[in-house]
């Protein structure tokens, strides 16, 4: 009894020793074990060992599972950033569409140049719920004939007009037509590595994003609404395109409606220039008759003019080292307006400021309405919104035909149409003080502040904004039926 027992303590402690080295030893050793078991080891170790196995496999694969875990949420963080950056203002931006799936029922496309335009007509006889007072305005204003083309400015669209098409219509007794620019709306984006030139010329192809564009297929509406003359509306950047399509066929022109107009007005008025050049005639004949009594006087003159003619040599060798710079300055800027860089701050600029942009074109921000905005980022759901923007915005600024004509601005008192301005007393986009300005350069033009009002009279005050445009229309009945007069009696 007493050896049994003997030999089971042996057998315990040779199990418990076996289970203690089987946590220190190797691998190898472990392997050596099971492959040769001992016959004094219990019959059990086999099973045991095998389970103890598992678990050290369980174990060894779980700094695996851990690092597959990490793996897994730094993806899902990539997914998330992914999307983040994919969001602008709000819109997704794997989900980009054709402008025409977007299109109202009321919506209209054609072709000019390559460039499908989009674009709306109103047309006043078709609205029989006008009131009797607009009926009477419009008959009397219809005798003119003159239908309106509505120029949006920068950032905006056709949106933008949808409240004024209406009663524009109604009292101007005529169409209304408003269309989106390149770039801008629902016109198709144009691709210029890939717009095809034009095959009857042979001048380099007309950039679709160019003010001389906006200006050609301004004048190609007025034929589409077979119209002699109409009266161009244009808001902020849209009022450029109207003065330049003046200047470009003035005799299509009936009136221009500028409102918050982005024009800049010079500084002086171009009578104050004939008074300073009137002078300037006085003071070069009392200086010959000064050189004639004095001959050192004329000696000095003359060091004078010989140093003035080598001030203007060298003033034409920096021009020519400055039209070179200028040459290299615009081939950069216009490689970096057009790299992959300008448009992720396009993109980034549109995400951070452009519901903002929208707010503070308003009087009161907070009066900005949800729809409002969703109108203004409606185009940011179309494929290749942003780099139409960037060829945009590099067309503006390296504009070729502004080397070639004289500024805007030095024109600005050729205009002989009748000019009405129209601005907010509280635009933070383009000051008040501007339009008046510039009402004071143009011949004739009559000039009115809305109260309480921001860069957008149009959508903020609309009944001021439409009574102004009514009163307008009324004197231009007036003037035509007085000019038609005097024309009958002479």
């Amino acid at each position: 009894m007493m050896m049994m027992v003997r030999i089971g303590m042996f057998y315990g402690e040779l199990g418990s020793s076996t289970l203690c080295l089987s946590h220190r030893c190797n691998n190898s050793t472990l392997s050596h074990i099971h492959k040769h078991p001992s016959p004094l080891i219990s019959p059990n170790y086999a099973a045991t060992h095998t389970h103890n196995k598992r678990l050290v496999a369980s174990a060894s694969s779980a700094p695996s599972v851990s690092g597959s875990g990490a793996e897994y949420s730094e993806q899902m963080v990539d997914v998330g950033a992914k999307k983040k950056k994919k969001s602008i203002a709000g819109i997704d931006q794997d989900e980009l569409v054709d402008p025409k799936l977007l299109a109202d029922l009321d919506s209209c496309f054609c072709e000019f140049k390559g460039v499908h335009i989009h674009h709306k007509i109103c047309d006043a006889e078709s609205k029989a719920q006008s009131t009797p007072q607009s009926r009477t305005v419009s008959h009397q204003i219809k005798k003119l004939g003159y239908p309106m083309i509505l120029l949006h400015g920068f950032g905006a669209s056709v949106f933008s007009w949808k409240q004024v098409m209406k009663p524009l219509a109604e009292v101007a007794g005529s169409k209304v037509l408003a269309f989106d620019r390149p770039a801008f709306g629902l016109t198709s984006r144009v691709n210029l590595s890939r717009h095809p030139s034009s095959e009857t010329e042979d001048a380099k192809p007309l950039n679709a994003y160019s003010m001389a564009f906006s200006v050609l297929a301004t004048l190609h509406f007025i034929k589409l609404l077979n119209a002699q003359k109409v009266i161009l509306v244009g808001h902020s950047a849209g009022s450029l395109v109207a003065v330049n399509t003046y200047f470009e066929a003035p005799e299509r022109v009936a009136a221009l409606i500028l409102v918050a107009p982005a024009i800049f007005a010079p500084l002086t008025t171009r009578k104050v220039v004939k008074e300073n050049q009137s002078g300037h005639d006085n003071q070069t004949e009392e200086d010959n008759s000064s050189i004639r009594k004095n001959p050192i006087l004329g000696l000095y003159k003359m060091l004078s003019k010989t140093t003035k003619y080598i001030a203007e040599a060298i003033s034409q060798m920096m021009k020519w080292t400055i039209d070179i710079l200028n040459f290299w300055y615009r081939k950069l800027l216009s490689a970096i307006l057009r790299s992959s860089l300008a448009i992720m701050l396009v993109r980034m600029a549109i995400d951070k400021f452009g519901t903002t942009a929208v707010r503070n074109a308003w009087y009161d921000p907070k009066q900005v309405a949800e729809h409002v905005l969703s109108g203004y980022i409606k185009p940011l759901r179309i494929k290749n919104w942003d780099r139409a923007l960037v060829e945009y915005t590099a067309a503006m600024l390296l504009d070729e035909e502004s080397k070639t004509k004289p500024s805007l601005s030095k024109r600005l008192h050729e205009i002989s149409c009748p000019v009405l301005i129209v601005t907010g007393d509280t635009d933070r986009i383009v000051p008040s003080w501007n339009a008046e300005r510039l009402s004071r350069v143009i011949p004739g033009a009559s000039f009115e502040v809305i109260k309480q009002c921001g860069h957008l009279p149009h959508e903020e005050k609309v009944e001021e904004f439409i009574s102004i445009v009514e009163n307008f229309l009324r004197r231009l009945v007036s003037d035509s039926n007085e000019q038609y007069l005097q024309e009958a009696t002479a």
